[in-house]
């Protein structure tokens, strides 16, 4: 019997989970979680790193207690894009700003007048372009003379901050370092000349190291705080749709898949990076994947507008469920509007349901009446994108993938989840929700040698955990929908 300590940290919260490999089959026991979120000061969105670090710390300390020298190693894996600064000692510069923070706002069509669109695709080994993406975080940082840069040494990624904490040592992971649009994967480097032409100091940035690397023993200090016995510090594939892949339950090494949360991402797996002008024109990345392989995905907008419009109703009427949202939507007329849940309008409103309601005026449509329509509607248009990406997907891939697999959170949106076979018009099958821990402990015991490949972990999770297969229904109705999702996308 082996344990791993999997901390997987998002945008709305984090997790300290214990996974226990044991006669081939994998067990998880959440044994801690805490809440996340940015902070707003000012005009200025942040993540509170140092509370997050403090609560992860909690989390070890229980494991720790509960499991005792029984565990062998931990690991983190986090959202990507957003980064730390250390100076020459090693300190945290300032608490990282977070991806939705305006100060990137017409940064990235700035830097487009300065490099061609082209020649920052190629250079970043193939990563779609998004207003948030770290390499315009960091030219924003630039253009306003920030103090910051003038006081760094290290440029860290969320979780190798963290494993840094842990372990003592200043890496990048692959995974995480492919989201930032300026580690070109091809190349095997940082894209050292695409940073000199911005004017970012390439001094900054580590070495990278590949999922799976063994970064050192959990440092004393740490061990004495949580109370726990030595084990080693493994980085998994630290983005944590990268994690999530590999704990997809799929039998052939070519597969469709979604990872669905707060964001959604949907792609497939490749042997190389993706860098054409068709992958440019679908605006595709080949986010870097584990074992060597290469993960061409999209972003979509994902949950993290049925999260908003939550959090803004919350507000007034106390704290409404995902699943009370969830029965009046199944309820509620279908398609009474239909919306790009990717245009802009929707990054970070401040009110989410008037966001919805004024993009419906602004294209022609019905507003939907009421939360059970509005969230229907939102769900709804969610499946219609994934339709577009996964088409767009099988042209990438010269190949039609006749089923897609779904994992993480939401897997537990039903709704959704048959909405998105509805639309794709192939089968879903959802699960395991918690394929980013899954992923994150599999690559720890493939690091340990507990198990021989991420084929083998992938044939244990097909064992260990239940999935839900959704076949396509009401495919005419469908149809008539992505026809007007067409038209105002």
């Amino acid at each position: 019997m082996s344990n791993y300590i999997a901390v997987d940290v998002g945008a709305e919260s984090g997790r300290v989970i214990v996974a226990t490999l044991q006669e081939g089959h994998l067990s998880l026991e959440e044994i801690y979680r805490f809440a996340n979120g940015g902070v707003q000061v000012g005009e200025h969105l942040y993540w509170d790193v140092l509370h997050l670090w403090q609560e992860i710390k909690r989390g070890l300390r229980k494991a720790g207690a509960e499991y005792g020298r029984d565990l062998r190693s931990v690991a983190v894996d986090t959202w990507g894009i957003d980064f730390a600064l250390l100076d020459r000692a090693g300190n945290l510069v300032a608490n990282p700003h977070g991806y939705r923070d305006a100060r990137t706002v017409g940064v990235m069509e700035r830097a487009l007048e300065r490099v061609p669109r082209w020649e920052i695709y190629r250079q970043s080994g193939g990563i779609q372009f998004m207003g948030i993406n770290t390499l315009y975080q960091l030219l924003a940082m630039v253009e306003q003379r920030d103090p910051a840069l003038d006081s760094a040494a290290t440029f860290l990624m969320i979780p190798d901050l963290f494993h840094y904490w842990l372990s003592g040592r200043k890496v990048c992971e692959f995974t995480d370092a492919t989201s930032t649009q300026f580690y070109n994967a091809a190349a095997g480097g940082w894209a050292t000349p695409l940073l000199a032409d911005l004017g970012i100091p390439a001094h900054l940035f580590p070495a990278v190291v590949l999922p799976g690397t063994i970064l050192g023993d959990l440092l004393p200090g740490v061990a004495e705080e949580t109370g726990l016995a030595p084990l080693r510090v493994v980085a998994p594939a630290a983005h944590d749709t990268a994690s999530a892949i590999v704990a997809v339950p799929a039998q052939s090494e070519q597969f469709a898949w979604l990872s669905s949360g707060t964001w959604s991402l949907l792609g497939g797996i490749a042997a190389n990076p993706i860098v054409t002008p068709q992958a440019l024109a679908f605006n595709f990345s080949s986010y870097g994947g584990p074992e060597g392989l290469y993960l061409p995905w999209k972003n979509i907008m994902g949950l993290w507008l049925v999260q908003e419009c939550r959090r803004v109703w919350s507000q007034t009427d106390g704290d409404l469920t995902y699943d009370e949202l969830a029965v009046t939507a199944h309820a509620a007329r279908h398609f009474v509007a239909v919306i790009d849940p990717d245009d802009a309008a929707f990054l970070a409103p401040k009110d989410m349901p008037a966001a919805i309601l004024a993009y419906c005026r602004a294209h022609g449509q019905p507003e939907p009446a009421g939360r059970g329509e509005l969230i229907r509607s939102v769900l709804e248009s969610l499946a219609l994108r994934y339709r577009w990406t996964f088409d767009r997907l099988c042209e990438l891939q010269e190949c039609r993938f006749d089923t897609l697999y779904i994992v993480g959170g939401g897997v537990r949106n039903e709704l959704l989840c048959q909405f998105t076979a509805n639309a794709c018009g192939v089968p879903v099958v959802a699960g395991p929700a918690e394929a980013t821990a899954i992923g994150n402990a599999a690559l720890q015991a493939v690091a340990l040698g507990d198990l021989g490949s991420l084929q083998e972990a992938r044939a244990i999770v097909r064992r260990s955990f239940a999935v839900t297969t959704y076949t396509p229904q009401d495919r005419r109705e469908w149809e008539d929908a992505y026809a007007r999702f067409l038209q105002i996308s």
